[in-house]
């Protein structure tokens, strides 16, 4: 358990890094973290601190949203980014991902 919470807080410490109005996806903060996409979706499932940690941030490689948003589904995590002012169409970013 204490491997997985290290895992988990490396995760927690990339996504804290995404900037407002950009997006990064499963894929590259597991690369930046040394693990795989699932053990991020798994890291941002169990997300206790989304205020300082913008899973919101975080989508598919192929741009769309995650229909499991724990923090009210697609449709909370799009209203999220367009306030932000990240393009979403259809659950879609449409903006570039900028890690």
């Amino acid at each position: 358990m204490i491997v997985m919470q290290k895992v988990f807080d490396r995760i927690y410490q990339e996504v804290a890094k995404i900037p407002k109005g950009n997006t990064a996806t499963y894929g590259e903060i597991a690369l930046l973290t040394g693990t795989t996409p699932r053990v991020v979706g798994y890291a941002l499932h169990a997300n206790k601190d989304p205020k300082n940690i913008p899973c919101h941030r975080v989508i598919f490689k192929d741009g769309f949203l995650a229909k499991g948003y724990v923090f009210g589904g697609a449709g909370e995590q799009k209203r999220k980014l367009v306030a932000e002012g990240v393009s979403v169409i259809n659950n879609k970013v449409m903006t570039s991902s900028n890690l």
